[in-house]
C-alpha cells in the first residue's frame, strides 16, 4: 500500500537486466505511480519503453547525467531493479564520469554492499531517497512451503540444511547469495558472475542431482540487493540437471511465480521456501 501523498511522487527506476524492472514497472502502473527509467545501454531491455512513462538511456558510468535527469523530471525517490553486468567493473572501455570516480576513490573495497552503500549515500546528498527494492512487490515474495508438486527427498533436505549454513557464511562476507551442493559437498559458490553462472558452473561439476540454495545475506540491505529467482533460474537448473532449489520465504522475489513453478514441475525440480 502506498503511504498518503506518495501517489504524486515520481520514481526514478534504475533498470538493469532481466525481468525485475518489468515486475516493478507493472506494479507501479497498477498503483498509479509515475515511473521514469534510467536505462543502461547493454543491460536494460528496450521493451521497458512499453511499461513506463519515460525512458532515458545512459552509459553505465554516467552518474552526473542521471542526477540531472532526476532534477529535470522531479524525481524524489529512486528504486534499483535488475543486475548491471558485473564485468563492467573491469571493462577498460567503460568511461566513468567524475561522480563515479569520486565514489570509487573513497571505497575501502569493491564488494557489492560497499559500492551500493556509497551510491546510496551519494543519492541522499542529492536529495534522492533510495527505496527498498521490494516496494510495491510484497505479493511477489516467496511464501513458505513446498511450491512445487514434488517435495524434497531426505537427501535433498540434508543438502539444503548444509547449504543454508554455507550460503549465510557467504553472505556474511558479501561475496554472493547462492551455493550449489551435492552430497553435502560444496560444488560452486556465487561471486560476481551471478546466480545463473554459478548454477551452470556447479552443474558441470556435479553432473546431475545438484541442489541450489539461495538465501538473503545476514545484513541484507534490500534497497539494492534482494534474492531473485524466476523462469530463467529454472531453465538454467534444468539444463544442468539440478534437482532442487531452496529459497528464503518472505525475502526472495519470484518473477512470474506461476510460470516458474510450472517449469519446475515439468522438469521434476523441487522448489522449497523456508525461513525463520
Amino acid at each position: 500500500m502506498i503511504p498518503d501523498g506518495r501517489k504524486a511522487m515520481v520514481i526514478g527506476l534504475l533498470a538493469g537486466n532481466g525481468q525485475f524492472p518489468f515486475l516493478f514497472a507493472r506494479a507501479a502502473r497498477l498503483k498509479g505511480v509515475r515511473v521514469v527509467v534510467a536505462a543502461v545501454r547493454g543491460d536494460t531491455s528496450p521493451l521497458i519503453h512499453f511499461f513506463v512513462d519515460e525512458v532515458r538511456w545512459f552509459s553505465v558510468g554516467e552518474l552526473g547525467r542521471f542526477f540531472s535527469f532526476c532534477r529535470e523530471r522531479g524525481v524524489t525517490h529512486v528504486l534499483m531493479a535488475g543486475q548491471i553486468a558485473p564485468a563492467r567493473l573491469f571493462d577498460k572501455n567503460v568511461s566513468w564520469d567524475g561522480e563515479i570516480r569520486d565514489i570509487f576513490k573513497a571505497l575501502s573495497d569493491r564488494r557489492c554492499d560497499t559500492i551500493y552503500g556509497a551510491l546510496a549515500d551519494r543519492l541522499k546528498r542529492e536529495g534522492l531517497e533510495l527505496l527498498d527494492s521490494t516496494f510495491l512487490l510484497q505479493d511477489h515474495l516467496a511464501p513458505r512451503g513446498t511450491l512445487t508438486r514434488r517435495a524434497p527427498t531426505l537427501d535433498e533436505l540434508a543438502d539444503i540444511e548444509f547449504g543454508v549454513g554455507i550460503a549465510k557464511h557467504l553472505g556474511e562476507i558479501d561475496a554472493g547469495q547462492t551455493v550449489v551442493v551435492k552430497g553435502k559437498a560444496v560444488v560452486a559458490l556465487e561471486a560476481l558472475e551471478g546466480t545463473d553462472a554459478c548454477i551452470r558452473r556447479g552443474g558441470r561439476i556435479a553432473r546431475t542431482g545438484a541442489v541450489v540454495v539461495k538465501t538473503s545475506k545476514p545484513r541484507q540491505d534490500s534497497r539494492f540487493d534482494v534474492p531473485v529467482i524466476g523462469p530463467r533460474t529454472i531453465e538454467t537448473m534444468r539444463s544442468c540437471r539440478a534437482v532442487c532449489l531452496a529459497i528464503e520465504a518472505g525475502k526472495t522475489l519470484i518473477i512470474d511465480r506461476d510460470r516458474t513453478v510450472a517449469l519446475a514441475d515439468k522438469a521434476g525440480i523441487c522448489i522449497v521456501s523456508a525461513g525463520a
